[in-house]
């Protein structure tokens, strides 16, 4: 008569098929690491959609036919891919040698160090233009191929003002998160290539790709194609808009963003249940907003109030209109008035009925991660 294993050797067999997890993980980042170093010599971006994407289906029907959920397949090569990517950030491939020397103004602040880094990484020779270097500005400045401009919006007028002649092939570019002011102060002070950059990200990522880029027009766009080729060699997604529609998108994307999130988190700070408190009932969508407005407030205050103020009286009306909009929320529930409610839902509803289910899978996924990643006492 045969017996059922207990419970002790069914988890003997499942520490060694995670034993050989790790092992085959170990062979992967070996192999993803040589392919990185070929895409350094050959000068290949670091990320290939088609590749990732016939990868993923690949593995889908292997899982399907397996019996395993697709789903489960998915994310773990998913996570498996992001990792590769991080080691692959080593060394990386240079294709617009002519762009070199580059400064950095601005570089010893974080995103400017973020860019010198990178630059760096793919060969470039990389001068920081900060203040502690200003009575070297001339020097430093005089044979370079790329100036890059990372200071805060605040004292992006008077950096520019500051920064010597440039030779007339040098390509100027900034990468404050607003653009039609400063492309109009570069193309004032700079009569060569002039373009203006919004990364769509802060200072802590851990590779560049899928990273958004706003490339914006100054001038001599065919000057400044070497630059957004080298971008999209490090793997990221380059999006051109014109300056004005930049910033007219900047103002619901960041600014109301910020603002709203900025209100929401001194609301929270005021009332009587502590942060922990919160957390600990949460559901895992809840627990991502509390994540999205903490990330706000662990970053720089400066930094945050620029970007309000820089564009504050251009959302004046969208803030009215985001007034407007609560005040009459709250009234239709001071009367009860579930038809008005629906009727506003539906109206809303219509806005995001193209991606409603896009969205609707991908928050899914998120709010799994977020559950998962739960510490319980």
């Amino acid at each position: 008569m045969s017996h059922s294993p207990d419970l002790t050797s069914l988890r003997e067999a499942i520490d060694a098929c995670d034993a050989e997890l790790v092992s085959l993980l170990a062979k992967r980042k070996s192999l993803t690491e040589q392919v990185g170093k070929v895409k350094q010599m050959t000068g290949a971006p670091l990320y290939a959609p088609e590749r990732e994407a016939a990868l993923i289906e690949a593995r889908r029907n292997q899982a399907q036919s397996a019996g395993v959920n697709p789903e489960l397949v998915e994310d773990i090569l998913r996570r498996m891919m992001r990792e590769a990517y991080e080691n692959q950030q080593g060394e990386l491939a240079c294709v617009a040698p002519e762009l070199s020397p580059v400064v950095v103004v601005g570089g010893q602040g974080a995103m400017g160090q973020l860019f010198v880094k990178q630059f760096k990484r793919s060969g470039f020779e990389v001068r920081v233009l900060d203040k502690v270097q200003q009575s070297e500005a001339h020097d430093l400045v005089k044979d370079a191929k790329l100036v890059l401009v990372s200071v805060p919006i605040n004292a992006f007028d008077r950096v520019i003002s500051q920064l010597p002649q440039l030779n007339a092939d040098c390509l100027l570019v900034d990468v404050t998160s607003v653009k039609q002011a400063p492309i109009k102060s570069m193309l004032t002070k700079h009569q060569g290539p002039v373009m203006g950059l919004h990364p769509m990200f802060g200072p802590d990522i851990s590779h560049w790709v899928k990273q958004t880029i706003v490339a914006c027009e100054g001038r001599a766009a065919a000057s400044c194609d070497a630059l957004l080729s080298q971008l999209a060699v490090w793997g990221s997604n380059i999006v051109q808009l014109d300056a004005k529609k930049h910033d007219q998108a900047m103002q619901i994307i960041q600014v109301m963003r910020h603002l709203t999130t900025f209100v929401y988190g001194q609301f929270l700070s005021k009332q009587c249940h502590t942060l922990a408190e919160l957390r600990s009932c949460s559901s895992p969508i809840y627990q991502l907003e509390l994540m999205m407005v903490g990330r706000l407030f662990a970053q720089s205050p400066e930094l945050y109030s620029d970007i309000m103020l820089a564009q504050f009286g251009d959302v004046e009306g969208l803030l009215a209109s985001y007034q407007d909009t609560f005040a009459s929320t709250l009234e239709k529930l001071k009367r009860g008035d579930k038809e008005a409610l629906i009727e506003s839902f539906s109206e809303a509803k219509a806005y995001f009925s193209d991606a409603a289910s896009q969205f609707l899978q991908q928050s899914r996924g998120l709010l799994n991660k977020a559950n998962d990643a739960k510490v319980l006492d």
